[in-house]
């Protein structure tokens, strides 16, 4: 069918891995996690434990270990060094990894903008690890307008660099930042910050990780993207799917295949439909989930904030095999639609109002979720929650106080520069913004 599986966050060394008498495991090594798993594609961290060993397997291309259509790659994820006290970054289809001035660990940048501008100069694809962390919430309401702490290592400084546009391979203009990270922290602290920052008009899209053997040392592939590729898969093309949205993530126990909006697919053509004035827009996907027959004992009682986070029998319907499948517009459930979780592949439909431009999705929670199809009324940009605007800004000033401390003086212009930029964005976006 064209969609590739795969986790871009699993490690050969730290956390449950050994760091003596060997410094982590070998490529073959995590090659049979992912053939185990069924993985297609394993981007595979070098991060601060075991670096100075580790970096020696990069090569900016597929490991001599993949066997297709079993892809393996070194890759970075700054974390235990850097800039990892904002938030730890993910650093895909790199073809330099080491940051200029130096060969080691200690020299990286305190500010993960600087660290994104490099990275996105070589046409890296960049997001924030385990974005939950630091954004904690008291409550599973989604969305949810309180403000969390922003004190942890996940898209912390994500809330001020989303704003942000950087230089890209050709000198032109890019996005900061592409993607969040998903399935590996609950799922409620991952996706608040992401439906604010859309309904403010950003694009970020979404990818599934693990961070095996950290967050969990089961097994990879926990946390996945399925990736549609029209050719042959390759991990950069995989990795350009997830920069345009050309996916779903999930827990490989439900699919939201083929989703689209009218005739725009997701991913396609910018995942963009205009339409000329308010109307009504059908969405359609192919969608499929598999329960057992009888509950998981005690899975489905569990708080959202206890793993497993992503999961397909917290979405099970009580009492049957069934889970809803549900169509969000700007961050809310408007409609949904229950379908038996035998493994069957099902077409479901739904007619949508749009009011005034939005981001639309699809999504089984907390089992799988699609990137959103924008769908823009009249030519204008998405400004659909003033409360969202002022959300954010809120989160940048708290992210802010947390972080300065970590800056060193050699960043801290680049810093207030940064978070300065950013409230100035969100107080234009405020005054943009729908009433609601």
């Amino acid at each position: 069918m064209g969609w590739w599986s795969g986790d871009h966050h699993i490690h050969a060394a730290g956390c449950a891995h050994y760091k003596n008498p060997t410094e982590g495991v070998h490529a073959p090594d995590m090659m049979r996690h992912c053939l185990g798993e069924d993985l297609k594609v394993g981007a595979n961290l070098t991060w601060g434990p075991c670096f100075d060993y580790q970096k020696q397997f990069f090569t900016g291309k597929d490991d001599d270990v993949s066997q297709f259509p079993y892809l393996l790659r070194y890759d970075v994820e700054v974390s235990g060094f850097g800039s990892h006290q904002s938030g730890h970054l993910c650093l895909l289809r790199l073809n330099n990894q080491m940051y200029p001035g130096g060969e080691s660990k200690h020299h990286w940048p305190k500010l993960c903008l600087n660290t994104l501008r490099w990275a996105k100069r070589q046409g890296a694809l960049v997001g924030p690890a385990h974005s939950g962390w630091g954004l904690n919430q008291t409550g599973p309401a989604l969305p949810t307008y309180e403000v969390p702490p922003f004190n942890g290592i996940g898209a912390n400084e994500y809330i001020a660099d989303v704003t942000h546009m950087v230089p890209g391979p050709d000198g032109k203009p890019v996005p900061a930042v592409d993607f969040l990270s998903m399935v590996d922290t609950p799922s409620v602290w991952e996706l608040n910050i992401w439906y604010h920052t859309l309904n403010c008009g950003f694009r970020t899209r979404i990818s599934g990780e693990t961070d095996f053997p950290c967050i969990y040392g089961e097994r990879v592939g926990l946390g996945r993207s399925y990736v549609k590729l029209d050719g042959r898969l390759t991990y950069n093309d995989w990795c350009e799917g997830i920069r345009a949205g050309r996916n779903y993530v999930g827990d490989g126990r439900s699919h939201l295949i083929d989703f689209q909006v009218d005739n725009v697919q997701m991913g396609v053509d910018g995942s963009e439909l205009r339409l000329a004035k308010a109307d009504t827009v059908l969405v359609t996907a192919k969608v499929a989930a598999r329960l057992n027959d009888e509950p998981i004992p005690g899975l489905a009682n569990r708080s959202y904030a206890q793993k497993p986070y992503w999961h397909i029998e917290r979405a099970r319907l009580e009492g049957t095999r069934k889970v809803p499948v549900e169509v969000l517009v700007n961050g809310y459930a408007i409609a949904k639609q229950d379908i038996v979780a035998d493994g069957e592949l099902r077409d479901i439909a739904f007619e949508v109002p749009i009011e005034f431009s939005s981001w639309v999705a699809l999504r089984i929670l907390p089992s799988s979720h699609t990137n959103p199809v924008f769908v823009l009324v009249d030519g204008k940009p998405i400004r659909s929650s003033k409360r969202s605007a002022e959300w954010c800004l809120a989160g940048v000033k708290k992210c802010r106080l947390q972080k300065q401390r970590f800056m060193g003086a050699d960043e801290i212009a680049d810093f207030n520069a940064a978070y300065d930029h950013a409230e100035r964005t969100y107080r234009r976006i405020i005054v943009e913004s729908v009433t609601d």
